[in-house]
């Protein structure tokens, strides 16, 4: 949400590189689900850190949530923050769990065989609760996977993104920054500990109600959450030219990195996604507030921030379905290039087609129905 109503103008620095950015992520997640579908285990992936993505997405949505809501509260009440959040987030997650269910029955074959048995009325049953955005027990999965949102795996990091937003209107807010710092500290440590002593010397996972997933998702969420928005309290963004493609140079070259060491040494890949998430994404992100956009720089990065929600939340159904299809039909990764690129880009079109059609007005509708005379709150990046 951007932009002034009912007299109220807000003058505050726009980050338009970090629209930028999230985007630039979003499209390497696609990237990495479609060519993990030919990865045998987590060793061989290509573009095989493509799931840091989300704990980028964590730290990016706590440094902009603090910039856009820490000096509101007087004039904010709880009830409105939360609407602002669910007319910016909601609408995206009721179609995304639409689309996952009309895709649904095209997922089965081989890999999937339970598929062709399931009834509808339990895939209409879990499409309607995964629109409240409320997990699914283990009970009611529907391809063996344990997903909380068996229709669209990714929502799983929304129903976080959610708790991360309930518990800054509550606490976090309230705390001063030496309080915060602490918090991030202790849980940087707890995730640190997790990447270099757990069981699998990365963060994959957190997508499951099963306990020690459940776990899992906390523990990405507490540091990155915590960090970005201290960063937005404490870090003044400095001038950098070139700032946007030096910053997604480094989230490329992080998410792309194959994995360092093997089941011997998972401490090592721990490591090294210890030091993307507590060094690294804070320098991004702080490199992408500090960075000039030009007219041809901003203009890109507006689109690449616009589609980037929409992005990530649809695409996992064709993901799904493009996985079944390899999975029948043995397919490597060099002969179903040309079918994973078509499906990228229908991915990035889907998304598109969404955000000018349904998303934008959709919000554009809401927001005037509920916040009418109530002033509008600018946001630094497109996900805010």
């Amino acid at each position: 949400m951007s932009g002034a109503a009912a007299g109220f103008a807000d003058t505050r620095r726009h980050y338009p590189v970090l629209d930028g950015l999230r985007g630039f992520a979003a499209l390497t997640v696609v990237a990495f689900h479609l060519c993990e579908a030919h990865a045998p285990n987590r060793f061989a992936q290509v573009i095989n850190h493509g799931y840091l993505a989300v704990d980028f997405f964590f730290l990016l949505s706590g440094f902009v949530i603090g910039y856009a809501y820490d000096d509101r509260w007087r004039r904010m009440s709880l009830g409105e923050f939360f609407q602002r959040r669910l007319i910016r987030l909601h609408p995206m997650i009721v179609v995304a769990m639409l689309v996952g269910a009309l895709a649904f029955y095209v997922q089965g074959g081989t890999l999937f065989p339970m598929i062709a048995d399931t009834p509808l009325w339990r895939v209409l049953l879990i499409m309607v609760v995964g629109m409240t955005l409320l997990p699914v027990p283990p009970a009611l999965d529907l391809r063996g996977w344990g997903e909380m949102h068996p229709l669209n795996g990714p929502a799983w990091s929304l129903f976080f993104e959610y708790v991360a937003n309930v518990v800054y209107a509550l606490v976090l807010r309230r705390l001063p920054n030496r309080m915060l710092a602490v918090l991030a500290l202790l849980a940087g440590a707890v995730l640190v500990h997790y990447l270099v002593a757990g069981p699998n010397g990365d963060v994959i996972g957190g997508w499951s109600l099963e306990p020690v997933q459940f776990r899992l998702g906390f523990t990405r969420l507490a540091y990155p959450f915590c960090a970005g928005l201290l960063l937005s309290r404490v870090v003044r963004p400095g001038h950098i030219a070139y700032g946007f493609p030096l910053a997604a140079a480094i989230l490329l070259a992080t998410m792309a990195l194959p994995r360092i060491g093997g089941p011997a040494t998972l401490w090592m890949n721990g490591l090294y996604e210890a030091v993307c998430i507590v060094v690294l994404f804070p320098l991004v992100v702080w490199l992408g507030a500090s960075a000039r956009a030009g007219a041809h720089t901003g203009r890109a990065c507006a689109a690449l921030g616009g589609l980037s929600y929409p992005l990530y939340i649809v695409h996992y159904p064709f993901v799904y379905t493009y996985t079944a299809w390899t999975n029948e039909h043995h397919v490597s990764l060099r002969d179903g290039l040309p079918v994973a690129a078509a499906t990228f880009a229908a991915c990035v079109a889907l998304a598109w087609l969404l955000l000018k059609y349904y998303d934008e007005p959709v919000r554009a509708w809401l927001t005037q129905r509920w916040m009418e005379r109530k002033p509008a709150l600018a946001a630094p990046a497109a996900n805010s």
